[in-house]
C-alpha cells in the first residue's frame, strides 16, 4: 500500500535523528527556561491560552509556538530535537515510539469521538465503505484519521490496496476537494466543517471505536529528556491545560461565535469562528483526576492510553505502515503530572468547603 512507503520515509527520518545523536552530534534544545511547542490547527479550549500568553505567565519560560501539518511532522521534529513539545495523536505517538522515538505522553488533549469522521463528496457514487472500492480516499497519513480510515476499510471488507489512499495534510486535502480529486476524505476540523458542506458523512471515528474498541486520542508528548530535566515547566504547563479545558467544560455557552475564547481559537487554528463551537462540542475533554486514571494515564501498561498505543502499533504493523511493535507501551506514559494537578484540584475542593 502507498501507506509502506510513507513508513519507510517516517523510519529514516525517525533514525536519523537518533543515530544523529548517539554517535555525539547532540540535537538541537533550547536553552534553560526556553521551549519550542510544535502545535497542529485542531478545534481546542486551550488555543484561548495559547494566544493571550498563559503558558509564558505561568511558567516564566520563553515559549515559541510553531505549527505543524500533522503529528507525523510533531513526532519527527521533536525526535530531531527542533521541538521539546508537541501536540500528536495516538496514531503519530504509537508509530514514532515503535521506531524509536523517546516521547514522554505527559496530557491527554481530547478523546477524539466524532471529531474526525469519513466524509463522501456529493456525486461520487460513494454511500458506504464498501462503495470506496476503486475510489480515491484522501486522508494525512499516520495520522488518528489515516488508522481509523483503515480500520473502517477492514470493516467494510476492503483491503487498502483496493481503494486509491493518498497522503494529504489538511490543507492539502482541502485543495483537493476543492479541485474535485478525492472522492472523500477522512479528516478533522476545520477541514472536517468544511466538507461537510458539499458531503456525506459515512462514519465517525466515534462510531468505530464503539464497534471496534480501538479509539483514538490526541496528546501532549515530549522529549523524555526535556521532561526530566524540565519536570517543573511540564506541570505547571499541565496545570494551564487543565483549567484551559474546564473553563470551557464548565461553561460551554460562553463559548459563542462572537466570543474572546472563541475568536482566540478560530485565529490560532484557521477555522471559521461561527464553526467553532460545535467543532469542540464533537470532543471530549477529560479532566486531571480522569486522565490520573486507568481509563487513560493511571496503570501502567494497563492504562487506557497505553493500551491504545498498543492496539494502534498492531494493527499499524498488520497494514504495513510500521514494522516493529513493542511489547507494551507503559515506558511512553507519564502520569505524574495529571496526578499532580489532580491532587491540586482536590485540594481546592477541599478547601473551598470548609
Amino acid at each position: 500500500m502507498a501507506g509502506s512507503s510513507f513508513s519507510r520515509l517516517l523510519a529514516a527520518a525517525m533514525s536519523a535523528a537518533i543515530s544523529f545523536a548517539l554517535f555525539g552530534a547532540a540535537p538541537a534544545r533550547a536553552a534553560d527556561r526556553e521551549v519550542v511547542i510544535a502545535y497542529q490547527d485542531m478545534v481546542l479550549p486551550w488555543r484561548y491560552a495559547q494566544a493571550t500568553g498563559e503558558v509564558e505567565r505561568a511558567t516564566g519560560y520563553k515559549v515559541t509556538y510553531r505549527q505543524l501539518a500533522s503529528g507525523a511532522d510533531v513526532v519527527r521534529a521533536i525526535a530531531s530535537g527542533s521541538v521539546q513539545v508537541g501536540e500528536a495523536g495516538s496514531s503519530p505517538i504509537a508509530a514514532g515510539v515503535s521506531q524509536g522515538v523517546d516521547l514522554s505522553l505527559f496530557w491527554i488533549l481530547d478523546n477524539i469521538n466524532d471529531a474526525e469522521a469519513l466524509v463522501a463528496r456529493n456525486g461520487s457514487g460513494v454511500s458506504r465503505v464498501a462503495d470506496l472500492k476503486g475510489k480515491t480516499l484522501g486522508v494525512p497519513y499516520v495520522s488518528t484519521s489515516h488508522f481509523h480510515a483503515l480500520v473502517a476499510l477492514q470493516q467494510a471488507g476492503l483491503e487498502p490496496r483496493d481503494v486509491k489512499v493518498v497522503n494529504l495534510r489538511p490543507q492539502e486535502l482541502s485543495a483537493a476537494w476543492d479541485r474535485g480529486d478525492v472522492d472523500a476524505a477522512f479528516i478533522w476540523d476545520p477541514v472536517l466543517a468544511k466538507v461537510k458542506k458539499t458531503g456525506t458523512v459515512l462514519t465517525t471515528s466515534g462510531k468505530i471505536a464503539a464497534a471496534t474498541g480501538k479509539s483514538t486520542f490526541d496528546g501532549f508528548v515530549a522529549d523524555r529528556k526535556f521532561a526530566r530535566d524540565h519536570a517543573e515547566f511540564i506541570a505547571k504547563f499541565v496545570e494551564v491545560l487543565a483549567k484551559a479545558d474546564a473553563a470551557y467544560r464548565d461553561n460551554k455557552a460562553a463559548w459563542t461565535a462572537t466570543s474572546p475564547q472563541v475568536a482566540a481559537v478560530a485565529k490560532t487554528s484557521g477555522a471559521t469562528a461561527a464553526d467553532v463551537p460545535a467543532s469542540l462540542a464533537l470532543y471530549a475533554f477529560p479532566d486531571a483526576a480522569e486522565q490520573a486514571s486507568k481509563r487513560w494515564l493511571g496503570g501502567g501498561a494497563q492504562s487506557g492510553a497505553a493500551q491504545s498505543l498498543l492496539a494502534t502499533a498492531q494493527f499499524l504493523k498488520t497494514q504495513g505502515t510500521i514494522q516493529t511493535v513493542l511489547p507494551d507501551y507503559a515506558a511512553t506514559i507519564d502520569s505524574r503530572f495529571v496526578q499532580r494537578a489532580a491532587n491540586a484540584a482536590n485540594k481546592g475542593v477541599a478547601t473551598a468547603a470548609r
